[in-house]
């Protein structure tokens, strides 16, 4: 295709550039789209565990989540030095199945960070926890996601439970 537009040298010596632009600009856009592609995927899997959390749903909210997660959650609201608590996966679950049909969890996620690289990723969401619609806590959770064949599943949450400089108490002032 290329001897067909060789007028002269100069001008193929341009088209070849214009080639290898439209490849390069082509491949990356292809990349970039499986890159979305695997963020929509590993999103989707923090929206069901949410979805889990708010319905009180153990079964939905355990299809997210590796046989062998680690479950850790931090708080300064207990003193200076903090806590760091580590839960297991059937202890979050029995909690989420027991719990009380009249108590509303509403975890408002505030953004996504995900970042991946090939089977593994990393999703930090900054939150503001409300419990019967009353403001609880605010801080931040980091997710790391493991992809088993074509699933994605928690391997580890940490969260972090705060009530200072929280941008919902901000607000009511």
């Amino acid at each position: 295709m290329l001897f067909l537009v060789r007028f002269n040298d100069s001008k193929f010596i341009d088209m070849q550039k214009i080639i290898v632009f439209i490849i390069v600009l082509v491949f990356s856009l292809s990349f970039h789209a499986q890159d979305k592609s695997a963020e929509n995927d590993v999103k989707k899997v923090i929206e069901t565990f949410f979805e889990g959390l708010h319905k009180g749903d153990s079964t939905l909210m355990a299809s997210t989540l590796h046989k062998d997660i680690k479950i850790q959650t931090t708080s300064s609201m207990r003193g200076p030095n903090g806590l760091l608590q580590t839960d297991s996966r059937a202890k979050l679950l029995t909690a989420i199945a027991n719990k009380n049909p009249e108590h509303v969890y509403l975890e408002k996620l505030l953004s996504y960070t995900i970042k991946i690289d090939e089977n593994i990723a990393s999703v930090w969401t900054p939150y503001e926890f409300y419990f019967n619609n009353n403001f609880s806590h605010c801080g931040a959770n980091s997710f790391q996601l493991f992809k088993d064949g074509n699933n994605w599943k928690i391997i580890y949450l940490v969260d972090m439970r705060r009530r200072d400089n929280c941008q919902a108490l901000k607000e009511k002032k």
